[in-house]
């Protein structure tokens, strides 16, 4: 680990400028309590290619949004889907990268979330299948990514913003850093939005120890073959597979929504904190009690919605849309 970034950081004495603590309620505790004894005998056991199935199958019990169309589209040699709202409010797009530990997931599985996403923003997102590991080890997720992300802006669609959850945050973080640092030659996206983000695949944040207990999905010992497979030997500190370590200066506005219980969870306080430092409007939301990317129960978790309206009223004002 870079020896200026801390192991945790603390959210009794974090300033209220970069985080917001959401309690909470009742009826979503007991949503959650049941969610993790029914997912208990499965923590951590997803792992390698035999996972895409049942993770494809997990993200595909999203309730579907109301009145958003789905439209396969290849951009930029990218195969993906389009979440079209049917009254979109105004121009602008998002670019909305899946997670799945850059090994699992689908665009097709992730539409019903995306959607969500889309409309509450009012506008489309596009879902690419950005090539897998390990077959396809780092860095060629980013190669995709970006190759995406140029032909998306080349098609003027107006103002765009980067959506990302789990792995895909941290797509989308290192190619926020990435666009930032060629700012003068390619364009920029208005806002970045990452979901329980990974940005630390050295797996040093103190949060893998502290939460081990509390998150319902994920071991470290899970996380380090899954991180493996996508390095394939490469340095685990690159800043385009761990943006934790890349240069934060330049971004765009960006909110972050993580779970308290969650191991993950410093890999979101401590990218926020130091993308702040770097003069970025950052914020991230941590919401007490619920685990990793729990807006994939929305229509179950009050919260769930509330963090999909929040989201969506971000984007939308980002984007210079009255939602």
């Amino acid at each position: 680990m870079h020896a200026d970034l801390p192991h945790s950081v603390d959210l009794s004495t974090t300033s209220q400028d970069l985080i917001t603590l959401h309690p909470v309620t009742p009826a979503d505790a007991a949503v959650a309590t049941a969610a993790r004894a029914f997912t208990a005998p499965m923590k951590g056991k997803l792992r390698g290619t035999s996972a895409r199935q049942p993770f494809d199958d997990i993200m595909g019990h999203v309730p579907a949004p109301d009145s958003i169309r789905y439209e396969a589209d290849t951009i930029g040699g990218v195969p993906g889907w389009w979440c079209r709202p049917a009254k979109p409010t105004a121009a602008g797009a998002i670019l909305y990268l899946h997670g799945g530990w850059y090994s699992w997931g689908t665009a097709a599985a992730y539409r019903h979330l995306v959607g969500h996403i889309a409309a509450r923003a009012g506008v489309a997102a596009f879902a690419p299948d950005y090539r897998l590991a390990p077959e396809h080890p780092f860095p060629m997720a980013q190669v995709d990514v970006r190759a995406c992300w140029n032909a998306l802006a080349a098609r003027g669609l107006g103002p765009l913003a980067i959506v990302g959850d789990s792995a895909g945050g941290g797509l989308a973080l290192a190619l926020a850093s990435d666009l930032a640092r060629e700012r003068a030659s390619c364009a920029q996206p208005t806002a970045v939005v990452a979901l329980s983000p990974v940005t630390d695949l050295t797996l040093s944040g103190a949060s893998w120890t502290s939460r081990a207990e509390a998150d319902p999905y994920f071991t470290i010992s899970q996380a380090r073959e899954q991180a493996d497979a996508y390095l394939a030997g490469r340095d685990a500190s690159d800043a385009q597979a761990s943006p934790l370590f890349a240069h934060l200066a330049g971004l765009p506005p960006l909110r972050i929504h993580v779970g308290d219980d969650e191991v993950l969870l410093d890999d979101s306080l401590r990218y926020a904190e130091r993308a702040k430092a770097n003069g970025v409007d950052a914020h991230v939301h941590v919401w007490q009690g619920l685990p990793h990317v729990f807006l994939s129960s929305v229509g179950q978790l009050v919260a769930a919605d509330q963090a999909l309206a929040d989201i969506g009223a971000f984007i939308a004002d980002r984007l210079g849309i009255d939602a």
